[in-house]
């Protein structure tokens, strides 16, 4: 079996130093180290740790907080790591420890948990879409013409004053958009809750 260490500190004004003797001093045998942002998926150092993780060996970091930086985001590299038969442990979170069988219970509860947390959150922007779409809220994309705007087109083009290019150079938009507009005819000009502030404007 060997101990891999990893660590990692987010800006240059920091270092890695007190992590690494801490990881030594658990019996670490070998020390990827680096300075990224949590927020990052692709940190080198700790892809390198994971690759050379093999059966029975065991991935040591000084706290959760310099592995992951969401509770999916640990437990997708944990997930790596038990692809590779490996086991995981944390020195300050001693529940985080996939080479007992505790730990792994524990590690099992908060996947349960985060996958329950995401289906919720899922559930409640659905909701939440459907009521705005009830509410008449536009939800595409970023508005082209205003209200007036599409009225003002709509009437040039039936009373033949101007041409749909020539709209579009008015108003600074694709052709494509005021043809689109034609097509639909009035009811580009007026949709239902056109007077919501979200709703006032055309896409593209």
């Amino acid at each position: 079996m060997i101990v891999i260490g990893y660590a990692r500190v987010s800006t240059d004004g920091q270092t890695v130093e007190a992590q690494k003797q801490a990881l030594q001093a658990a019996g670490a045998d070998r020390i990827f180290a680096e300075i990224a942002s949590g927020a990052k998926t692709d940190r080198k150092e700790l892809a390198k740790a994971v690759k050379v993780l093999g059966k029975g060996d065991v991935l040591l970091v000084t706290r959760l907080d310099r592995l992951a930086r969401s509770t999916r985001d640990l437990l997708n590299i944990l997930d790596a790591v038990a692809v590779a038969k490996a086991g995981f442990r944390s020195l300050h979170d001693h529940w985080a420890d996939t080479t007992t069988t505790h730990g792994r219970l524990m590690l099992t509860i908060l996947g349960g948990l985060a996958e329950f947390e995401r289906e919720l959150i899922l559930a409640r922007t659905t909701e939440g879409r459907f009521r705005a779409k009830a509410r008449g809220v536009h939800m595409g994309r970023p508005a082209k013409l205003t209200r007036h705007q599409r009225e003002e087109a709509l009437e040039a083009l039936s009373l033949g004053q101007a041409s749909q290019a020539d709209m579009a150079r008015r108003f600074n938009v694709n052709q494509s958009t005021i043809s689109r507009m034609a097509k639909k005819g009035p009811a580009a000009a007026g949709r239902p809750g056109s007077n919501n502030k979200r709703s006032t404007q055309v896409a593209d």
